[in-house]
């Protein structure tokens, strides 16, 4: 069902006829439904998230239902060709550098955040299924990808964007002892990715826009995903132990950062590598 939804997405009839608002609203639709089937894993994951109960189901803690559900998701997706093994691995990347992070994050010197259920699947007090949380922004930019028939125009050379976000994730745990070079990261990548536009296709038509408004609003929905997340106590923040708070706004920039990182890892897969212009000095 879903291959011949794709089907159809992919291969929209011309609209040649349409104009004005009646264009504006069917790309919009198409556009819509394009992206909703990109977030399928993220969709289907943060719903088993709001839908487990903290007491788990069927004696199992609920982050070790949570990872069983990650696991069969991304199993799912692979067996029925909506991601290859090419995209596998890559996720499974996502997942590896999501976790280490997280490991980091929770360790007894820096407590930035806590998993406060007992699961028989934690690791240096890390559920293994948080790993999902990051693989899921993989999957959906490898998703978005190819459903909206995304090319992007005047990429930075790749060794500049590499070294961008190495920086990048290396100052998530560098900053609690030299300092958070945030601010300064997000300046050098606004200089980097500057010229560099998205070219996609919501129905019939190449539309564009800056790939850096891509990143800024993929970290939004991120950080309103993570507020709803803390919101059902799936991992608390310091501020939220007592009572639970709106995560601060500048964790928007941080997912933002985050994804910069991701999209990086995605444009070095070999089927979409072939998508991307890379400026020439």
């Amino acid at each position: 069902m879903l291959n011949a939804l794709d089907t159809h997405l992919l291969n929209a009839t011309p609209r040649q006829r349409l104009r004005g608002w009646p264009r504006f609203l069917t790309e919009f639709l198409y556009f819509g439904i394009k992206e909703a089937r990109s977030c399928l894993f993220v969709g289907l994951f943060f719903a088993a998230v709001f839908l487990v109960p903290r007491a788990g189901l069927f004696g199992l803690p609920r982050y070790d239902v949570l990872l069983l559900v990650a696991l069969a998701i991304q199993a799912a997706m692979v067996w029925s060709g909506l991601e290859t093994w090419d995209e596998l691995k890559a996720i499974c990347l996502f997942h590896a550098v999501g976790f280490a992070l997280e490991v980091f994050k929770v360790s007894g010197t820096i407590q930035s955040w806590s998993y406060p259920d007992f699961a028989y699947t934690k690791v240096f007090g890390v559920p293994l299924f948080s790993g999902f949380m990051y693989a899921a922004v993989g999957s959906y930019i490898i998703q978005t990808w190819r459903l909206l028939d995304m090319r992007i125009r005047h990429h930075p050379p790749y060794w500049m964007a590499v070294l961008i976000a190495v920086l990048i994730y290396a100052n998530f745990f560098t900053h609690h002892y030299i300092g958070d070079y945030r601010w300064y990261l997000a300046a050098c990548a606004l200089g980097l990715y500057a010229r560099t536009t998205v070219v996609f296709r919501p129905l019939d038509r190449d539309r564009s826009m800056p790939l850096l408004l891509g990143f800024v609003l993929v970290g939004f929905f991120i950080w309103l995903a993570e507020n709803i997340s803390t919101f059902w106590g799936v991992w608390r923040y310091p501020n939220q132990l007592g009572a639970w708070s709106v995560v601060h706004v500048s964790k928007w920039s941080s997912w933002s950062l985050l994804v910069v990182m991701t999209f990086t890892i995605v444009a070095h897969l070999k089927h979409i590598k072939a998508s991307i212009h890379v400026a020439q000095p």
